[in-house]
């Protein structure tokens, strides 16, 4: 019996040291840009939605569903890296940061995450396109593919903050968009920024400092504020690092293009 436990125990340390490894791969290996990638498809390329070229210095993407907008002739299509041959790394179900209050309809309960807003967090996510219905325009956050964390969008489902109504006209992403260690290639060992691109796609603002790289954020629903941590690149080498020290900003997300420094 002993012996059975033994090799159970093992059993498992084993499968569980398999699933670490694999899900490291999965964020270092994978979800990455090189640089001819990433200059192998500008603005023009990304507008036909589908790159078709068989050339390993060029990127195979593929949008997924229309993303509805709390902004009724916006609507938005996520673009995604795939490898040649499979489409395993697009999100078919994005799902949505909206839920339902388990006990009663309160009315100064939230029911996005962040009021009004819903999230999608990217893995292979290389832009997002901006649809305009009543112009017949589509543009692009970005002008070249990226690596997109969260995006942060206006909700479709009604919601409020401190029990009134609430609606929100812009965007959040947060990406890494340059290969800030000069390692060749853009990944999650690079800086992480924080951009706000307004409802038509025809403003974009970088909030944080150029030397920060975001962490992670949280929602202050008395205040309506986003904090958002972010580690300071000390030593310039471009790449957060944890004995670096962490600050924490803010912006007022009724008017997000200006972020405040509290430590």
């Amino acid at each position: 019996m002993k012996n059975d436990q033994a090799i159970l125990f093992f059993l498992i340390i084993f499968l569980a040291i398999g699933i670490v490894s694999c899900g490291g791969k999965t964020d270092t290996k994978e979800q990455e840009l090189t640089l001819n990638e990433v200059e192998s498809m500008g603005s023009d390329s990304a507008r036909s939605g589908l790159n078709n070229g068989s050339s390993f210095n060029q990127i195979n993407t593929a949008p997924n569903e229309i993303l509805l907008t709390g902004i009724d002739r916006v609507r938005l299509f996520t673009l995604y890296k795939i490898k040649q041959g499979q489409d395993r790394n697009i999100l078919y179900d994005e799902g949505t940061s909206y839920y339902e209050h388990p006990e009663n309809d309160q009315e100064d309960f939230h029911k996005y995450f962040m009021p009004g807003i819903d999230i999608i967090h990217g893995y292979n996510l290389v832009n997002i396109g901006h649809y305009n219905l009543d112009k017949d325009t589509l543009t692009y956050f970005f002008e070249k593919p990226v690596l997109i964390k969260t995006l942060y969008f206006p909700g479709v489902k009604k919601d409020t903050v401190n029990g009134k109504a609430i609606t929100r006209n812009y965007f959040l992403v947060s990406v890494y968009n340059e290969d800030t260690n000069r390692d060749s290639t853009i990944n999650n060992r690079d800086m992480r920024r924080f951009y706000f691109f307004d409802e038509l796609n025809s403003k974009k603002t970088s909030l944080l400092p150029e030397n920060f790289s975001a962490i992670r954020s949280s929602y202050d629903y008395k205040n309506d504020i986003m904090f958002i941590h972010a580690r300071a690149d000390l030593n310039g080498n471009g790449t957060p690092e944890t004995k670096e020290p962490v600050s924490i900003f803010w912006i007022k997300l009724e008017n997000p293009t200006i972020i405040k420094k509290i430590i």
